[in-house]
């Protein structure tokens, strides 16, 4: 029998999405002939496939993109016009803070963690000194620009033997930008694996001209480069022209993207609704409509645009998340238990399923089942997660009764997170329930520094000096959890106390 055709087996490799071994293939046969442009090609593909990175999801921004951005945006403006600055809660009818705890950003948690939703521009009260910082605070080094991008970079250029695949720097790009095929794999393996936007802007430029400006994947391409190197009004009109040229779903995701990073959701919804209008059945245009509204805490067109997703695809994993979070915090946990069931019949298993499976299963009275989850939770955990499963483990046991294993578990979180604040806050509660007063206010005061956003270590603060005698303090904080939380009842009555006891006086 004669054996098989190593071109072909590379062909084969490269389609079953096992990029390391068609790698391997083509470059045995790059060094018995080095002129094949074939085995180049499909070689250039792997590696360009191998460092793939999805880029029309919103990213994170780090202090250097802040410090360094030029492009102008309001200082104060309306709610709602700006994800720096929300919508109220009260403005929608949406269940309050009391309801559902809030990020730094001032938007409640969302159902499903992606890129974006915790970057310094979308909202964090912390400005400059937040995106210092990573998801939680000094546990993580800051974000820098196009700081991903690097390492993937350097470790990408570790892993092949004998160095680069491709030397970008001697090659005549004026020759690849004549051959449409070659140039568009060139293109792909010098951004996406060299993550050299520079060189790649260049032959981007190149086959545009060539192509007498009509083809609609280059102009997408220099929008592309152009957003790498944070000139975003040329990136936005080079989008706009793909679209003119043909419309393509990415091309619209990207157009959004670039309005979001200018801080223009409206603009942002409005782009995705011409891409829906175009492309109607298409998921991520969906997602994205749900993702900015949710971005400025408008929760009830974002629970509807996930249902319309759910509608066209449904085993959408991020509508099904999203919506079950959003019936676990309005008091349907029933409800929530179905959709994370789903979840898990389709075959996703990760700690942060499994605790929010135990919660549900708790608040549904489902008690047994709720301890049988949270242990699975707490056996997948990784470091990154311990902290908030121990902490849940806490709610629960505070939930039975049991005091003891919540204090345990409290600490067993803050031991694994020494910044985990819901914990130092639930920790005050119990040292105070002990009598251990000092230890309590310790607590509280370390969880105001650690999370300035949450109002509960305010009022527990307040309510603890106002019981202390230390009436200004006391006032203070009841201040500034009435300012996180407007619509506390508990502050505004504490507030009045106050104020009266200040007029006897």
């Amino acid at each position: 029998m004669a054996a098989v055709d190593p071109v072909y087996l590379a062909l084969q490799r490269f389609r079953r999405h096992r990029y390391d071994e068609c790698i391997q293939l083509c470059t045995e046969l790059l060094v018995q002939n080095p002129y094949d442009q074939a085995v180049w090609y499909l070689k250039c593909r792997a590696l360009t496939m191998l460092h793939w990175v999805d880029d029309t999801d919103f990213e994170e921004e780090g202090v250097a993109d802040m410090l360094l951005d030029e492009n102008a945006t309001a200082a104060l403006p309306r709610p709602g016009t700006s994800l720096s600055r929300p919508q109220t809660s009260t403005a929608i009818g949406a269940p309050g803070q009391g309801m559902r705890p809030l990020s730094a950003s001032g938007r409640p948690l969302s159902g499903y963690a992606r890129p974006g939703t915790g970057s310094a521009r979308s909202g964090s009260r912390g400005g400059v000194e937040g995106a210092m910082q990573g998801a939680r605070a000094g546990t993580a080094r800051p974000v820098t620009a196009l700081g991903r991008l690097v390492r993937l970079g350097t470790a990408s250029m570790l892993s092949e033997a004998g160095g680069a695949f491709i030397n970008v720097d001697r090659l005549d790009l004026r020759k690849y930008a004549a051959r449409p095929a070659l140039a568009r794999a060139l293109f792909d393996y010098i951004l996406y694996h060299d993550h050299n936007p520079r060189k790649a802007l260049e032959l981007a430029s190149l086959a545009t001209v060539q192509t007498n400006y009509e083809d609609w994947w280059w102009k997408e391409r220099l929008g592309k480069c152009y957003y790498m190197l944070g000139l975003f009004r040329e990136a936005e009109k080079q989008f706009a022209s793909s679209i003119k040229s043909q419309p393509m779903v990415v091309a619209h995701l990207q157009l959004a993207k670039v309005a979001l990073r200018l801080d223009q959701p409206n603009k942002a919804l409005e782009l995705y609704q011409q891409g829906c209008e175009k492309f109607p059945s298409d998921t991520s245009l969906m997602l994205g409509i749900a993702r900015v509204y949710e971005a400025i805490n408008d929760p009830v067109k974002s629970v509807a645009q996930f249902k319309k997703v759910l509608g066209v695809d449904a085993s959408n994993v991020e509508a099904i998340a999203s919506l079950a979070a959003h019936h676990f915090y309005t008091d349907q946990p029933e409800l929530a238990l179905r959709f994370y069931r789903r979840l898990l019949q389709m075959g996703v298993s990760n700690p942060e399923l499994w605790c929010n499976l135990g919660l549900c299963c708790f608040y549904a009275s489902q008690y047994d089942m709720a301890l049988s989850c949270l242990d699975k939770a707490l056996t997948l955990a990784s470091d990154d997660a311990m902290a908030d499963v121990w902490y849940n483990v806490g709610q629960v046991a505070i939930g039975i009764g049991d005091l003891g294993l919540a204090y345990q578990a409290f600490k067993i979180a803050i031991s694994v997170d020494s910044n985990h604040a819901e914990s130092y806050g639930n920790l005050g509660v119990l040292e105070l329930r002990k009598g251990n007063i000092d230890a309590a206010r310790a607590s509280f005061r370390t969880v105001q520094n650690l999370a300035p956003h949450l109002f509960e270590p305010f009022f527990n603060g307040a309510l603890l000096a106002y019981k202390l005698g230390d009436f200004q303090e006391s006032f203070d904080l009841a201040s500034k959890a009435l300012e996180i939380f407007p619509e506390h009842h508990d502050s505004i009555e504490l507030l009045k106390l106050l104020r009266n006891h200040f007029t006897l006086l």
